[in-house]
């Protein structure tokens, strides 16, 4: 799963989640635009790889990560009776 991580590498620019401006290369070092275009000329400066658009999680499910990552004693459980993509929160699996 991806990180996310919040800052350019280089610059330290902000780069929330939902940031267009957002870049990472296949180790998922992560840089701005600016920096990628005009300092790096496409080529990651950590591994020599090229760079990717960096997803944007939904932000309704972003929450719900964040509960699962900090109280991981509920494990997969927690998650998947929480997250609609494994359709556990909408499903009658009453008997």
């Amino acid at each position: 799963m991806f990180e996310i991580r919040p800052n350019c590498e280089h610059c330290n620019k902000d780069l929330p989640n939902e940031s267009t401006e957002a870049l990472i290369c296949t180790f998922e070092c992560t840089f701005c635009v600016e920096c990628v275009t005009t300092i790096f000329n496409q080529v990651c400066p950590n591994c020599g790889s090229g760079f990717e658009k960096r997803p944007i999680r939904p932000v309704n499910l972003l929450q719900v990560l964040l509960e699962f990552l900090n109280l991981k004693k509920f494990g997969n459980t927690y998650l998947t009776s929480k997250l609609p993509l494994f359709g556990s929160s909408n499903s009658s699996n009453s008997k």
